[in-house]
């Protein structure tokens, strides 16, 4: 079974930085970081493990039935599979390319009216 790993986050993060796929560069457009279960569809907001907001992704939010593995600290490691990291705007959810692509939309946008 496939799952998604707090390195697999870190590796995805990496590979999106500079695309403003990462909560640190869509931030300012209102993208909130988000996961979604592509099986139910339900969209779980980034959250510490007593329910504080995270400004970045991370599992420990997450509820105990997608959570299939825990490092020695009792913090999930590793979800299912169907789990995916991204971003909510207006009760709305978005892929890391599809927050990319509106912040590029942004950016083209704010270049056209400071010409």
């Amino acid at each position: 079974m496939l799952t998604l790993s707090k390195r697999y986050l870190e590796l995805e993060q990496a590979a999106n930085r500079g695309t403003g796929g990462v909560a640190s560069e869509n931030r300012q457009l209102g993208f909130i970081p988000a996961f979604m279960d592509t099986r139910t569809g339900k969209v779980y907001g980034c959250t510490f493990v007593d329910g504080r907001p995270a400004a970045f992704h991370i599992l420990d939010g997450l509820p105990d039935e997608l959570v299939i593995a825990r490092d020695r600290y009792g913090r999930p490691s590793h979800v299912v599979g169907s789990v995916i990291a991204g971003f909510t705007l207006d009760d709305r959810f978005y892929t890391r390319e599809q927050a990319s692509a509106q912040v590029s939309r942004a950016d083209a946008y704010s270049d056209g009216i400071a010409h």
